[in-house]
């Protein structure tokens, strides 16, 4: 029995808890759309066999269907947990109040996901218990707080009366600005939020055509009626990386190869560098290990791509590097090398996961870019803000930095997106928004080319483009 002082609000909802501990799941069934809807895209922030924490479990049933490889729920009900240890009995259930220390101590060791679906209305001091949380964290945890929209409170307690809606006892009704705020007093970082089911009913397949399309449009999805809000423990961010690996794809650029070896500035302590030649007719890769034995004192690798396109040479590459973290730069040197040490001091200190460069901010040398190239980077920075639920100005910049371990979870999730990126580009942006990576910019003086010719053919990649829009839009917003 749990025994703690409870304020008479809580115990009013540990009492209609208890009650309705039995018929849970048939009021669950009065609302079998809304539920498969939210169930579908938790699934898809949080894959199967993660270790997963659900504060505020009920009994048991979401947890259930995240298909955890450890699952572990805790809630204020023991009614509540007995009907979930007996229908999911391959799951550890707690009783405890997640406001207090001592009922969070009983569970053990740290999960990749903190799942609190609804949780948030409930407690009575939500900044004081989500510090708590942090305890269960490491660097790559995420934190997901879902919640009904404020706006919608109206139509809720309408479908309470109607009987459609388990009755609720004195909510907190928080806007999303609201918990936001509370999470950064916290100390938990947002990374992403996202808005969900304009129509939370099914109406013979038209909820799901309206869901699907409709709602993921920007204006309208601030109607919807779920919010989802994902985020980091500050207080686990930093990590201890100690070497990095500078990924250089390089074609035709020999007159490039020994001003990026002498650019690039010692940062770190042990820094690799690795020219992945592709496929060059200026004697790129003969220039490569010509300047290479010149500075054998730097830690030079030398590789050859096998394949076709960039991205072809940083996955080689990336397979072949040695360093914590990874940082592409463009062997055309228009960003400069200089640079770098910005992109290993914003992951290094935890300040993002996902470090990505831009030059349009600063501005940038005269024909450094053409005009047309510049209205259509503007275009689908905002287009592709809008898609990965955070703000980009600049999706090409060639000069990107992740760790490593964050690149091989990337990895392993091209099952889900699939071989669709000739850049390169996009398989990372994409792969690190499917994960909920932090991503922060580093704005860079663009610098015009001094050696060669620009590898990007306007139109045809300009197509590409779009086509990259349209595969996102299918498999991070239409689902």
């Amino acid at each position: 029995m749990l025994k703690v002082n409870f304020s008479s609000r809580k115990k009013r909802i540990l009492d209609s808890s208890d009650i309705n501990a039995n018929n849970r799941l048939d009021w669950k069934e009065k609302s079998k759309y809304f539920h498969q809807e939210d169930v579908k895209y938790l699934s898809f922030i949080i894959p199967k066999k993660s270790e997963v924490l659900e504060i505020g479990c009920g009994v048991g049933d979401l947890l259930s269907s995240l298909e955890p490889a450890r699952g572990v729920g805790i809630d204020i009900s023991e009614s509540m947990i007995n009907n979930a240890k007996k229908n999911f009995p391959q799951f550890e259930f707690v009783v405890g109040d997640v406001e207090n220390l001592e009922s969070l101590d009983k569970i053990n060791g740290t999960f990749d996901y903190i799942l609190l679906s609804d949780t948030i209305g409930y407690l009575d001091d939500c900044q004081s218990t989500l510090n708590l949380l942090h305890k269960f964290c490491k660097r790559e945890t995420r934190i997901i707080i879902s919640y009904y929209s404020y706006s919608w409170q109206p139509i809720l307690r309408l479908a309470e009366i109607l009987k459609l809606k388990i009755p609720q006892i004195e909510l907190n009704f928080l806007p999303a600005d609201d918990i936001k705020n509370l999470m950064t007093l916290a100390d938990f970082d947002v990374v992403q939020e996202e808005w969900k089911q304009l129509l939370p009913i099914s109406l013979f397949g038209i909820g799901s055509l309206i869901n699907k399309y409709l709602a993921t449009l920007p204006i309208i999805r601030r109607l919807c009626l779920r919010n989802y809000i994902v985020g980091r423990s500050l207080k686990k961010a930093n990590n201890q990386y100690e070497s990095c690996s500078v990924i250089i794809p390089c074609k035709n650029e020999k007159g490039n190869i020994e001003s990026a070896i002498l650019r690039i500035p010692d940062f770190c302590e042990n820094l690799e560098i690795i020219f992945i030649e592709g496929h060059s007719q200026d004697g790129t890769y003969e220039e490569i290990k010509k300047i290479s034995s010149k500075y054998n004192h730097k830690n030079i690798k030398i590789l050859q791509q096998d394949g076709y396109g960039k991205a072809d040479a940083v996955y080689k590459a990336f397979d072949h590097s040695n360093g914590d973290i990874l940082i592409i730069l463009d062997a055309d040197l228009t960003v400069p090398p200089e640079q770098l040490s910005k992109f290993w001091n914003a992951i290094t200190s935890g300040k993002g996961e996902y470090i990505n460069g831009s030059r349009l901010v600063y501005p940038m040398e005269k024909d450094a870019m053409r005009f047309l190239n510049l209205i259509a980077n503007q275009l689908f920075s905002k287009i592709f803000s809008w898609l990965l639920n955070q703000r980009y100005t600049d999706t090409l910049c060639g000069t990107k930095a992740l760790s490593r371990s964050d690149y091989k979870r990337i990895k392993s999730n091209r099952l889900y997106f699939g071989d669709f990126d000739p850049f390169g580009d996009f398989d990372l942006i994409f792969g690190s928004s499917k994960l909920n990576l932090k991503m922060v910019e580093i704005p860079i003086e663009y610098k015009a080319r001094i050696y060669g010719k620009t590898q990007i053919a306007r139109f045809r990649h300009g197509l590409q483009l779009l086509r990259m829009v349209l595969y996102g839009y299918r498999k991070l917003k239409a689902l």
